[in-house]
Protein backbone atom coordinates (compact mmCIF):
# COMPACT_ATOMS: atom_id res chain seq x y z
CA UNK A 1 0.00 0.00 0.00
CA UNK A 2 1.66 3.24 -1.07
CA UNK A 3 1.71 5.82 1.64
CA UNK A 4 1.85 9.43 1.42
CA UNK A 5 2.71 12.54 3.71
CA UNK A 6 -0.42 14.55 2.37
CA UNK A 7 -3.21 13.51 -0.36
CA UNK A 8 -5.17 16.15 -2.13
CA UNK A 9 -7.93 15.25 -3.29
CA UNK A 10 -9.39 17.70 -6.52
CA UNK A 11 -7.40 18.98 -9.37
CA UNK A 12 -9.13 22.31 -9.59
CA UNK A 13 -7.75 25.70 -9.08
CA UNK A 14 -7.84 25.29 -5.58
CA UNK A 15 -6.14 21.99 -5.29
CA UNK A 16 -3.66 22.86 -8.24
CA UNK A 17 -2.86 26.33 -6.45
CA UNK A 18 -2.26 24.33 -3.07
CA UNK A 19 0.20 21.47 -4.69
CA UNK A 20 2.19 24.36 -6.37
CA UNK A 21 2.38 26.38 -3.25
CA UNK A 22 3.90 23.24 -1.18
CA UNK A 23 6.06 22.19 -3.88
CA UNK A 24 9.57 23.67 -3.15
CA UNK A 25 9.16 22.18 0.88
CA UNK A 26 8.27 19.10 -0.40
CA UNK A 27 11.05 18.97 -3.11
CA UNK A 28 13.28 20.02 -0.09
CA UNK A 29 12.45 17.57 2.38
CA UNK A 30 12.03 14.22 0.25
CA UNK A 31 8.04 14.38 1.00
CA UNK A 32 5.38 12.12 -0.89
CA UNK A 33 2.33 14.24 -2.22
CA UNK A 34 -0.31 13.25 -4.57
CA UNK A 35 -2.80 14.99 -6.51
CA UNK A 36 -5.93 13.14 -7.21
CA UNK A 37 -8.86 14.30 -9.90
CA UNK A 38 -11.32 12.06 -11.84
CA UNK A 39 -10.57 14.34 -15.03
CA UNK A 40 -7.94 13.64 -17.45
CA UNK A 41 -5.71 15.95 -16.61
CA UNK A 42 -2.79 14.90 -18.79
CA UNK A 43 -5.01 15.67 -21.73
CA UNK A 44 -6.70 18.75 -20.36
CA UNK A 45 -3.51 20.47 -19.72
CA UNK A 46 -1.46 19.85 -23.10
CA UNK A 47 -4.80 20.94 -25.12
CA UNK A 48 -3.58 24.53 -25.72
CA UNK A 49 -6.70 26.37 -26.84
CA UNK A 50 -7.59 29.53 -27.76
CA UNK A 51 -10.58 31.13 -25.59
CA UNK A 52 -13.99 30.68 -27.09
CA UNK A 53 -16.69 34.33 -27.01
CA UNK A 54 -18.19 31.87 -23.83
CA UNK A 55 -15.30 31.07 -21.86
CA UNK A 56 -15.55 31.49 -18.15
CA UNK A 57 -13.56 33.84 -15.89
CA UNK A 58 -12.43 34.41 -12.18
CA UNK A 59 -11.69 38.37 -10.67
CA UNK A 60 -8.37 37.83 -8.68
CA UNK A 61 -8.12 40.12 -5.92
CA UNK A 62 -4.67 42.17 -5.92
CA UNK A 63 -3.05 39.97 -2.74
CA UNK A 64 -3.25 37.11 -5.37
CA UNK A 65 -0.96 38.62 -7.73
CA UNK A 66 1.99 37.86 -5.18
CA UNK A 67 0.90 34.38 -4.28
CA UNK A 68 0.91 33.08 -7.92
CA UNK A 69 4.32 35.19 -8.68
CA UNK A 70 6.03 33.25 -5.49
CA UNK A 71 4.99 29.90 -6.74
CA UNK A 72 6.47 31.21 -10.15
CA UNK A 73 3.16 30.68 -12.28
CA UNK A 74 2.04 35.25 -12.70
CA UNK A 75 4.39 35.69 -15.84
CA UNK A 76 2.76 32.50 -17.65
CA UNK A 77 -0.47 33.47 -16.85
CA UNK A 78 -0.23 37.06 -18.35
CA UNK A 79 -1.94 36.33 -21.52
CA UNK A 80 -4.67 35.28 -19.74
CA UNK A 81 -5.39 38.13 -17.32
CA UNK A 82 -7.25 41.30 -17.93
CA UNK A 83 -6.30 44.42 -14.92
CA UNK A 84 -9.20 46.05 -13.49
CA UNK A 85 -7.82 49.37 -12.83
CA UNK A 86 -11.10 51.10 -11.93
CA UNK A 87 -14.24 49.74 -10.13
CA UNK A 88 -17.40 51.79 -10.20
CA UNK A 89 -20.36 50.97 -7.86
CA UNK A 90 -23.76 52.81 -8.13
CA UNK A 91 -27.33 51.86 -7.32
CA UNK A 92 -29.68 51.83 -9.92
CA UNK A 93 -32.20 54.93 -9.53
CA UNK A 94 -29.69 56.64 -6.93
CA UNK A 95 -27.41 59.36 -7.69
CA UNK A 96 -24.63 57.95 -5.40
CA UNK A 97 -21.58 56.31 -6.76
CA UNK A 98 -18.25 55.40 -5.14
CA UNK A 99 -14.68 54.95 -7.98
CA UNK A 100 -12.01 53.41 -7.09
CA UNK A 101 -9.03 53.96 -8.92
CA UNK A 102 -5.59 52.05 -9.12
CA UNK A 103 -3.32 54.68 -9.61
CA UNK A 104 -4.96 56.45 -6.42
CA UNK A 105 -4.08 53.28 -4.38
CA UNK A 106 -0.66 53.28 -6.29
CA UNK A 107 -0.85 49.94 -7.17
CA UNK A 108 -0.31 48.55 -10.84
CA UNK A 109 -4.24 47.53 -10.80
CA UNK A 110 -7.09 46.74 -8.27
CA UNK A 111 -7.23 42.96 -9.29
CA UNK A 112 -7.25 41.10 -12.48
CA UNK A 113 -10.25 38.72 -14.62
CA UNK A 114 -8.41 35.78 -14.93
CA UNK A 115 -9.83 33.06 -17.64
CA UNK A 116 -10.62 30.03 -15.81
CA UNK A 117 -9.05 27.82 -18.47
CA UNK A 118 -6.33 29.61 -18.71
CA UNK A 119 -5.61 29.21 -15.42
CA UNK A 120 -5.77 25.96 -14.82
CA UNK A 121 -3.93 24.84 -17.85
CA UNK A 122 -0.69 27.21 -16.79
CA UNK A 123 -1.07 25.51 -13.26
CA UNK A 124 -1.18 21.88 -14.36
CA UNK A 125 1.51 22.35 -16.80
CA UNK A 126 3.79 23.94 -13.93
CA UNK A 127 2.82 20.72 -11.64
CA UNK A 128 2.81 18.05 -14.69
CA UNK A 129 6.77 19.71 -14.73
CA UNK A 130 7.43 19.24 -11.51
CA UNK A 131 6.68 15.80 -11.41
CA UNK A 132 9.25 13.82 -9.63
CA UNK A 133 10.57 16.13 -7.16
CA UNK A 134 7.92 14.40 -4.76
CA UNK A 135 4.77 15.11 -6.68
CA UNK A 136 2.71 12.39 -8.24
CA UNK A 137 -0.39 13.49 -10.22
CA UNK A 138 -3.12 10.80 -10.99
CA UNK A 139 -5.09 11.17 -13.51
CA UNK A 140 -8.72 9.94 -14.16
CA UNK A 141 -8.82 8.75 -10.10
CA UNK A 142 -11.91 9.04 -8.27
CA UNK A 143 -11.40 8.86 -4.36
CA UNK A 144 -14.71 6.55 -3.83
CA UNK A 145 -13.55 5.94 0.09
CA UNK A 146 -12.38 7.80 3.17
CA UNK A 147 -11.18 5.40 6.30
CA UNK A 148 -9.37 7.27 9.05
CA UNK A 149 -6.17 5.59 10.73
CA UNK A 150 -4.60 5.77 13.55
CA UNK A 151 -2.32 8.16 11.82
CA UNK A 152 -4.25 10.29 8.82
CA UNK A 153 -6.58 8.61 6.29
CA UNK A 154 -6.92 5.67 4.03
CA UNK A 155 -8.32 6.31 0.77
CA UNK A 156 -9.83 3.47 -1.96
CA UNK A 157 -9.31 4.95 -5.35
CA UNK A 158 -10.43 4.19 -8.80
CA UNK A 159 -9.06 3.99 -12.26
CA UNK A 160 -9.85 2.24 -15.46
CA UNK A 161 -7.59 -0.94 -14.40
CA UNK A 162 -9.48 -1.42 -11.44
CA UNK A 163 -8.60 -0.01 -7.54
CA UNK A 164 -6.29 0.34 -4.99
CA UNK A 165 -5.84 1.60 -1.82
CA UNK A 166 -3.85 4.56 -0.28
CA UNK A 167 -2.63 5.91 2.89
CA UNK A 168 -1.81 9.45 3.59
CA UNK A 169 -0.99 11.08 7.29
CA UNK A 170 -3.31 14.33 5.68
CA UNK A 171 -6.40 14.36 2.69
CA UNK A 172 -7.35 17.29 1.83
CA UNK A 173 -10.48 17.25 0.01
CA UNK A 174 -10.93 20.23 -2.67
CA UNK A 175 -13.25 18.55 -4.38
CA UNK A 176 -16.06 21.47 -5.02
CA UNK A 177 -19.24 22.50 -4.01
CA UNK A 178 -21.30 18.93 -4.50
CA UNK A 179 -18.17 17.23 -2.37
CA UNK A 180 -19.56 13.23 -2.50
CA UNK A 181 -16.54 12.68 0.16
CA UNK A 182 -18.35 15.40 2.56
CA UNK A 183 -21.36 13.96 2.03
CA UNK A 184 -20.02 10.59 2.78
CA UNK A 185 -17.93 11.43 5.85
CA UNK A 186 -20.97 12.53 7.81
CA UNK A 187 -19.64 16.57 7.38
CA UNK A 188 -22.80 18.56 8.25
CA UNK A 189 -23.22 22.39 6.60
CA UNK A 190 -25.23 25.25 7.05
CA UNK A 191 -27.15 26.74 3.74
CA UNK A 192 -28.66 29.85 3.36
CA UNK A 193 -30.85 29.85 0.16
CA UNK A 194 -30.61 33.46 -1.53
CA UNK A 195 -34.10 32.58 -3.45
CA UNK A 196 -31.98 33.66 -6.65
CA UNK A 197 -29.92 32.37 -9.57
CA UNK A 198 -26.89 34.30 -11.17
CA UNK A 199 -27.11 34.40 -14.72
CA UNK A 200 -23.18 34.33 -16.20
CA UNK A 201 -22.49 35.13 -19.77
CA UNK A 202 -20.43 37.20 -21.75
CA UNK A 203 -21.28 40.55 -23.95
CA UNK A 204 -20.00 42.41 -26.54
CA UNK A 205 -19.81 46.46 -26.36
CA UNK A 206 -19.85 48.93 -28.30
CA UNK A 207 -16.20 50.23 -27.30
CA UNK A 208 -13.87 49.27 -25.11
CA UNK A 209 -13.95 48.72 -21.15
CA UNK A 210 -11.27 50.92 -20.05
CA UNK A 211 -10.38 48.57 -17.18
CA UNK A 212 -13.69 49.07 -15.21
CA UNK A 213 -15.31 46.50 -13.37
CA UNK A 214 -18.91 48.03 -12.78
CA UNK A 215 -21.02 46.69 -9.85
CA UNK A 216 -24.57 48.03 -9.94
CA UNK A 217 -26.91 47.24 -7.23
CA UNK A 218 -30.80 46.80 -8.42
CA UNK A 219 -33.87 46.02 -7.07
CA UNK A 220 -33.50 42.22 -8.41
CA UNK A 221 -29.78 41.97 -7.09
CA UNK A 222 -26.57 42.73 -8.01
CA UNK A 223 -25.10 43.29 -11.50
CA UNK A 224 -21.67 42.96 -12.20
CA UNK A 225 -19.95 43.96 -14.86
CA UNK A 226 -15.97 42.65 -15.47
CA UNK A 227 -13.71 43.78 -18.16
CA UNK A 228 -11.91 40.72 -20.18
CA UNK A 229 -10.11 40.26 -23.40
CA UNK A 230 -11.53 41.48 -26.63
CA UNK A 231 -12.31 38.44 -28.87
CA UNK A 232 -11.67 38.74 -32.69
CA UNK A 233 -11.43 42.37 -32.29
CA UNK A 234 -15.06 42.96 -30.18
CA UNK A 235 -14.62 44.65 -26.92
CA UNK A 236 -16.13 42.27 -23.81
CA UNK A 237 -16.73 41.87 -20.53
CA UNK A 238 -18.07 38.89 -18.38
CA UNK A 239 -21.54 39.60 -16.93
CA UNK A 240 -22.97 37.90 -13.46
CA UNK A 241 -26.62 39.21 -13.11
CA UNK A 242 -28.21 38.21 -10.07
CA UNK A 243 -31.94 37.28 -10.69
CA UNK A 244 -34.89 36.44 -8.83
CA UNK A 245 -35.28 32.22 -8.80
CA UNK A 246 -39.00 33.00 -10.50
CA UNK A 247 -37.94 35.11 -13.53
CA UNK A 248 -35.05 32.85 -14.15
CA UNK A 249 -36.31 30.30 -16.39
CA UNK A 250 -38.02 33.54 -18.62
CA UNK A 251 -34.46 35.39 -18.68
CA UNK A 252 -32.90 31.39 -19.88
CA UNK A 253 -35.26 31.24 -22.79
CA UNK A 254 -35.62 35.47 -23.44
CA UNK A 255 -34.49 36.32 -26.79
CA UNK A 256 -31.17 37.90 -27.45
CA UNK A 257 -32.21 41.35 -28.33
CA UNK A 258 -34.81 41.33 -25.55
CA UNK A 259 -32.40 40.06 -23.16
CA UNK A 260 -30.22 42.62 -24.49
CA UNK A 261 -32.42 45.71 -23.86
CA UNK A 262 -33.50 44.24 -20.46
CA UNK A 263 -29.96 43.96 -19.54
CA UNK A 264 -29.19 47.59 -20.97
CA UNK A 265 -32.15 49.32 -18.93
CA UNK A 266 -30.99 47.66 -15.45
CA UNK A 267 -27.45 48.89 -16.10
CA UNK A 268 -27.35 51.86 -18.39
CA UNK A 269 -25.33 53.29 -20.99
CA UNK A 270 -22.02 53.96 -18.92
CA UNK A 271 -20.10 50.73 -20.14
CA UNK A 272 -21.62 51.42 -23.80
CA UNK A 273 -24.33 50.20 -25.89
CA UNK A 274 -24.24 46.01 -25.43
CA UNK A 275 -24.07 44.39 -28.69
CA UNK A 276 -24.29 40.96 -28.94
CA UNK A 277 -24.98 38.39 -25.79
CA UNK A 278 -23.16 34.87 -25.66
CA UNK A 279 -24.05 31.60 -24.43
CA UNK A 280 -26.36 32.20 -20.82
CA UNK A 281 -25.48 29.94 -17.82
CA UNK A 282 -26.95 29.70 -14.20
CA UNK A 283 -26.49 28.28 -10.82
CA UNK A 284 -28.68 29.14 -7.67
CA UNK A 285 -27.02 31.12 -4.97
CA UNK A 286 -26.91 29.77 -1.43
CA UNK A 287 -24.65 30.52 1.40
CA UNK A 288 -22.85 27.31 2.16
CA UNK A 289 -20.16 26.64 5.03
CA UNK A 290 -19.45 23.17 6.37
CA UNK A 291 -19.57 22.75 10.03
CA UNK A 292 -16.65 20.41 10.19
CA UNK A 293 -13.57 21.95 8.10
CA UNK A 294 -10.85 20.09 9.60
CA UNK A 295 -10.91 16.56 11.57
CA UNK A 296 -7.37 14.38 12.36
CA UNK A 297 -5.46 13.82 9.33
CA UNK A 298 -8.48 15.82 6.97
CA UNK A 299 -9.03 19.30 5.83
CA UNK A 300 -11.74 20.61 3.94
CA UNK A 301 -10.35 23.09 1.07
CA UNK A 302 -12.36 25.37 -0.95
CA UNK A 303 -15.92 25.73 -2.49
CA UNK A 304 -16.46 21.94 -0.10
CA UNK A 305 -15.67 24.02 2.84
CA UNK A 306 -17.76 27.57 1.83
CA UNK A 307 -19.32 29.37 -1.07
CA UNK A 308 -21.10 32.48 -1.01
CA UNK A 309 -23.23 35.17 -2.64
CA UNK A 310 -20.84 36.75 -6.00
CA UNK A 311 -21.47 40.14 -4.63
CA UNK A 312 -18.27 41.62 -4.80
CA UNK A 313 -16.52 38.95 -6.29
CA UNK A 314 -15.06 37.15 -3.21
CA UNK A 315 -15.63 33.98 -3.46
CA UNK A 316 -12.15 32.26 -4.92
CA UNK A 317 -10.41 35.03 -3.25
CA UNK A 318 -11.42 33.86 -0.10
CA UNK A 319 -10.69 30.30 -1.25
CA UNK A 320 -7.10 30.88 -2.15
CA UNK A 321 -6.46 33.25 1.36
CA UNK A 322 -7.39 29.04 2.30
CA UNK A 323 -5.28 27.48 0.36
CA UNK A 324 -2.22 30.29 1.87
CA UNK A 325 -2.77 29.85 4.93
CA UNK A 326 -2.91 26.03 4.55
CA UNK A 327 0.54 26.03 2.72
CA UNK A 328 2.19 28.04 5.43
CA UNK A 329 0.64 25.67 8.45
CA UNK A 330 1.90 22.28 6.51
CA UNK A 331 5.23 23.90 5.75
CA UNK A 332 5.44 24.80 9.69
CA UNK A 333 4.33 21.82 10.81
CA UNK A 334 6.92 19.87 8.83
CA UNK A 335 9.70 22.26 9.95
CA UNK A 336 8.81 21.22 13.16
CA UNK A 337 8.86 17.57 12.48
CA UNK A 338 5.19 17.11 12.75
CA UNK A 339 3.36 15.16 10.71
CA UNK A 340 0.75 17.26 8.34
CA UNK A 341 -2.46 15.62 9.62
CA UNK A 342 -1.74 17.03 13.42
CA UNK A 343 -5.18 17.74 15.23
CA UNK A 344 -3.55 20.73 17.51
CA UNK A 345 -1.61 21.95 14.11
CA UNK A 346 -4.71 21.74 12.07
CA UNK A 347 -6.89 23.68 14.56
CA UNK A 348 -4.47 26.94 14.22
CA UNK A 349 -5.09 26.32 10.33
CA UNK A 350 -8.53 26.92 11.19
CA UNK A 351 -9.28 29.16 13.47
CA UNK A 352 -7.70 31.55 11.13
CA UNK A 353 -9.85 30.52 8.60
CA UNK A 354 -13.00 30.99 10.44
CA UNK A 355 -12.44 34.29 11.50
CA UNK A 356 -11.84 35.24 7.58
CA UNK A 357 -14.62 33.38 6.62
CA UNK A 358 -16.85 35.41 9.01
CA UNK A 359 -16.11 38.34 8.34
CA UNK A 360 -15.93 38.12 4.54
CA UNK A 361 -19.14 36.20 4.10
CA UNK A 362 -20.64 38.30 7.04
CA UNK A 363 -19.67 41.67 4.27
CA UNK A 364 -21.65 39.90 1.69
CA UNK A 365 -24.34 39.25 3.32
CA UNK A 366 -24.59 42.62 4.47
CA UNK A 367 -23.86 44.20 1.35
CA UNK A 368 -26.59 42.35 0.50
CA UNK A 369 -29.05 43.08 2.67
CA UNK A 370 -28.75 46.72 2.31
CA UNK A 371 -28.40 46.91 -1.51
CA UNK A 372 -31.98 45.03 -2.27
CA UNK A 373 -33.85 46.38 0.82
CA UNK A 374 -36.34 48.85 -0.43
CA UNK A 375 -37.16 49.82 3.19
CA UNK A 376 -38.44 53.08 2.58
CA UNK A 377 -35.24 56.10 2.76
CA UNK A 378 -33.31 53.35 2.41
CA UNK A 379 -32.42 53.91 -1.31
CA UNK A 380 -31.84 57.45 -0.46
CA UNK A 381 -29.15 56.64 2.10
CA UNK A 382 -27.51 54.39 0.09
CA UNK A 383 -26.72 56.64 -2.54
CA UNK A 384 -25.37 58.97 0.11
CA UNK A 385 -23.30 56.56 1.49
CA UNK A 386 -22.28 55.88 -1.88
CA UNK A 387 -21.22 59.36 -2.19
CA UNK A 388 -19.48 59.73 1.07
CA UNK A 389 -17.22 56.85 0.31
CA UNK A 390 -16.56 58.52 -2.96
CA UNK A 391 -14.74 61.82 -1.18
CA UNK A 392 -13.53 60.11 2.08
CA UNK A 393 -10.06 58.69 0.56
CA UNK A 394 -8.93 57.38 3.89
CA UNK A 395 -12.29 55.17 3.81
CA UNK A 396 -12.19 54.33 0.25
CA UNK A 397 -8.54 53.23 0.66
CA UNK A 398 -9.95 50.83 3.93
CA UNK A 399 -12.47 49.25 1.44
CA UNK A 400 -10.34 48.70 -1.92
CA UNK A 401 -6.96 47.52 0.42
CA UNK A 402 -9.60 44.57 1.79
CA UNK A 403 -11.33 44.11 -1.91
CA UNK A 404 -7.89 44.00 -3.17
CA UNK A 405 -6.99 41.40 -0.24
CA UNK A 406 -4.15 43.12 1.01
CA UNK A 407 -5.59 42.76 4.92
CA UNK A 408 -3.97 39.32 4.48
CA UNK A 409 -0.49 39.08 5.67
CA UNK A 410 0.07 35.48 4.77
CA UNK A 411 2.04 35.59 1.68
CA UNK A 412 5.41 34.91 2.83
CA UNK A 413 5.17 31.21 1.89
CA UNK A 414 8.77 29.68 2.01
CA UNK A 415 10.69 32.05 3.91
CA UNK A 416 12.34 31.42 6.96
Amino acid sequence: MRQYDLVIVGAGMVGASLALAILPEVAARGLRVALLDSADLLQNSSQIRSPSYDSRSTALAYGARSFYQRTGVWQALQTHLTPIRQIHVSDRGQFGVTRIQAEEERVPALGYVVENQGLGQVLMQQLFSAQGQGLEIMSASEVTALQPIERGYRLCVEQGDGQEWLEADLVVMADGGRSALREQLGIEYQVEDYQQSALVFNLSLDRPHQHIAYERFTADGPLALLPIANHQGEARCGVVWTQPQALLPYRQEQADRAFLTDLQDAFGYRAGRFLRVGQRFSYPLQRIQAKEQIRSGLVVLGNAAHALHPIAGQGYNLALRGVIDLAENLVASWRLGLPAGSLSRLQIFLDKRLEDQKLTIGMSDQALKLFTSQFPGLPCARGLALQALDFCPSAKTLFARRAMGLHHSALHLGQD
